[in-house]
C-alpha cells in the first residue's frame, strides 16, 4: 500500500484552496493525502503591517514550509509559484507545475471613486493599496498622481478595508480572486491586461515543492504536473534569476506562446523592471522561436539600456506617456508630426450596428461633432484609441490588440456579424480593417478628416527615428535623409511597406499600437 502524502499549506483561505485543490488532483490519482496547516513570517509580517520592499531577505511565504519538507513532517508543499525564491534549498525540487489560472492583475474600486476617463478607471490621487514593489512601480509610471499605500492581509481582510474606505482602491492577482468565489457587486472590477500591466514571475501558478529523493511523491506530482505552463514560467524565472531578484525587486514578466504562420511555436515576453518601485520601469517585449539563451538575451539587454536620441513625427506634450516614460530614463526625445489635419463635416451620418476606429484622430474627428449615437457599439484599435474614446464618455464593446491588422479586422468582423460597421476614416485612408469584413455591403466609410503633410528640417544627428504613419514618413524623407546608422521604428504594416518601398530594411514594428508599444520598440532596438 502506497504510503499517505502529507500536503503543507499556510492556512490563508487561498493557500487552503490551493492545497485542496492538489489534494483532490492527487487523490483522483488514487493517492491517500492529509493536509497540515504552517504558519510562515510572511503570514506574521501582515500581523506587524510590514511592506514586502522593507522586509530582509527573501521567501517570506516559504521558509517554514520548506523545513517542514527537510525534517520530513510533510511529503508535499504546495506555494504560490511566485513566491518562491528563484533557488531551492538543498535537498528540495519543484517536482511539477499545475495550469496556470488567469497571469492578470485586477483592480477593485469603489463605485465612488470610479473615473473611466483615466487609465485603469480609477479617480484622480486616488489612494490606492498595495505592497508589492512591481505594482507600485507600474501603477506610478502609467498614473504618477497616484497616493500608494501599504496593504496587508489575506485577500478577503483586503477587500474589507477597501469596503470601509481606508482605500480607493486596491490592486490583487485576478487568481486569487476567482479561486476564491468572491462577491464584488458593490465594487468595480477592473481586470488589467498581462500585456500591459505585467504580472510577477508565474503568477497564476501553483508549485509542488517535495524532497529530491523522495520518488513516490515525485512519481504522483509527475501525472498531475502541466509541462507547457513549466516551460514558459521557467523562461520568467530565469529572467527573475538573471535580476537576482525576490519580493522587494520591482519585476513583472509574462511569457506566451502562439503558433506562427508556419506553424513554429513563437515565444513572446513582456517586461516591466525598475531599480526601485518610484523609479521609472523599463517596458519591453520580445519574441523568439528558439528559447535556448532568451532568458539571459533578456536581461542582457535590459540592462545595457541607456538614453539616445530619439525623433517620432507625433507632437508631444509633457503628459504624454511615450515621452514622460523615455525622458525619466535617459532618452532625448523630439516629436514634430509632419502632416496637419483638416476636419471633414458629417452631413449625414449613416445607420449602423457599430462604429469602428482606427486611431485617436478618428475618434476625435468624429466626436468632436457630436453624432448621435445612440444604441450603438464601438469598436477600436488599441489602448490608446480606445482611451481616447472613454474621453468622450463611451466605452469600447470591442478592442483590437497587437499590430497584426488583418487579424484585428478578421476578429472585429466577428464580433459583427451580419450587422453594419461604420468606419470614421481619413480621406486616403488604406482601408485595411474593412476588407477584412466578410460582406462589403455592411461596411459604411466615413471620410472625417484629410491630411497634409508639413516638410521641415530635422536635426540629423537622431539614433531612432519613429514614424507614426505612411504620410508621416514620406514628408520626412522630402527633406531628410534616413542614415543607415540610424535605428527605425514603424507603426503598423502599412508605415512598414513604405519603407520597403525606400529599399530600409533595418526597422522593427512595435507590439502594439499605443505609446506603450513604440516605448517597447524603442528600448528594444
Amino acid at each position: 500500500m502506497s504510503k499517505k502524502i502529507i500536503i503543507g499549506t499556510r492556512g490563508s483561505d487561498l493557500a487552503l484552496w490551493q492545497a485542496n485543490y492538489t489534494k483532490d488532483k492527487l487523490e483522483d490519482c488514487g493517492a491517500e493525502v492529509e493536509i497540515k496547516i504552517i504558519s510562515t513570517s510572511g503570514d506574521r509580517s501582515q500581523e506587524w503591517n510590514t511592506s514586502f520592499d522593507k522586509l530582509e531577505g527573501k521567501g517570506f511565504f516559504t521558509k517554514e514550509l520548506e523545513e517542514a519538507l527537510l525534517n520530513k513532517s510533510i511529503d508535499l508543499a504546495v506555494h504560490s509559484h511566485k513566491d518562491l525564491p528563484t533557488e531551492q534549498p538543498y535537498g528540495l525540487i519543484i517536482a511539477g507545475v499545475s495550469k496556470r489560472a488567469d497571469p492578470s492583475d485586477t483592480i477593485l474600486i469603489n463605485k465612488n471613486c470610479v473615473d473611466d476617463s483615466l487609465k485603469f478607471n480609477f479617480k484622480k490621487n486616488a489612494k490606492v493599496g498595495t505592497s508589492s514593489a512591481r505594482r507600485k512601480s507600474q501603477l506610478l509610471a502609467f498614473r504618477p498622481d497616484v497616493q500608494l499605500l501599504d496593504l496587508r492581509g489575506n485577500v478577503t481582510t483586503r477587500i474589507e478595508k477597501l469596503r470601509k474606505g481606508e482605500y480607493d482602491a486596491i490592486v490583487l492577482a485576478t487568481a486569487g480572486i476567482e479561486r476564491l468565489e468572491l462577491d464584488l457587486d458593490d465594487l468595480y472590477v477592473e481586470q488589467l491586461n498581462p500585456e500591459i500591466f505585467v504580472p510577477a514571475p508565474a503568477q497564476g501558478v501553483l508549485a509542488w515543492q517535495t524532497r529530491e529523493d523522495d520518488d513516490a511523491t515525485i512519481s504522483l506530482i509527475d501525472k498531475i504536473s502541466d509541462f507547457d505552463v513549466l516551460v514558459k514560467i521557467n523562461i520568467e524565472r530565469n529572467i527573475l534569476r538573471g535580476f537576482d531578484g525576490g519580493c522587494q525587486l520591482p519585476l513583472g514578466v509574462y511569457c506566451d506562446a502562439d503558433p506562427d504562420d508556419d506553424d513554429r511555436l513563437k515565444f513572446k515576453v513582456w517586461l516591466s523592471v525598475a531599480d526601485a518601485w518610484d523609479k521609472q520601469p523599463k517596458q519591453l517585449y520580445f519574441e523568439t522561436l528558439n528559447t535556448d539563451g532568451f532568458a539571459d538575451e533578456i536581461v542582457d539587454k535590459a540592462k545595457s539600456i541607456k538614453g539616445k536620441k530619439v525623433y517620432i513625427t507625433k507632437n508631444l506634450n509633457d503628459g504624454n506617456y511615450f515621452n514622460s516614460s523615455l525622458t525619466k530614463l535617459g532618452y532625448d526625445v523630439v516629436g514634430k508630426s509632419l502632416i496637419d489635419f483638416k476636419e471633414i463635416k458629417i452631413r449625414e451620418l449613416p445607420k449602423s450596428d457599430w462604429i469602428f476606429f482606427s486611431s485617436k484622430h478618428s475618434v476625435r474627428f468624429f466626436m468632436q461633432q457630436k453624432p448621435d449615437v445612440k444604441g450603438v457599439k464601438f469598436g477600436c484599435v488599441g489602448a490608446s484609441t480606445s482611451a481616447e474614446l472613454r474621453t468622450f464618455g463611451y466605452r469600447a464593446d470591442f478592442i483590437g490588440s497587437g499590430t497584426d491588422t488583418k487579424l484585428i479586422g478578421k476578429q472585429f468582423a466577428a464580433k459583427v456579424g451580419n450587422g453594419k460597421a461604420l468606419f470614421p476614416i481619413a480621406k486616403d485612408s488604406l482601408k485595411t480593417f474593412q476588407w477584412q469584413m466578410p460582406k462589403q455591403d455592411n461596411v459604411i466609410n466615413l471620410n472625417i478628416y484629410w491630411t497634409v503633410k508639413q516638410s521641415v528640417d530635422v536635426n540629423d544627428d537622431m539614433d531612432i527615428l519613429v514614424f507614426t504613419s505612411p504620410s508621416n514618413l514620406l514628408a520626412y524623407i522630402e527633406k531628410n535623409k534616413i542614415k543607415p546608422t540610424q535605428k527605425i521604428v514603424a507603426m503598423g504594416d502599412s508605415t512598414g511597406k513604405e519603407l520597403d518601398k525606400l529599399k530600409i530594411k533595418n526597422y522593427i514594428k512595435p507590439n502594439s499600437f499605443d505609446d506603450l508599444g513604440l516605448v517597447q520598440a524603442v528600448l528594444g532596438v
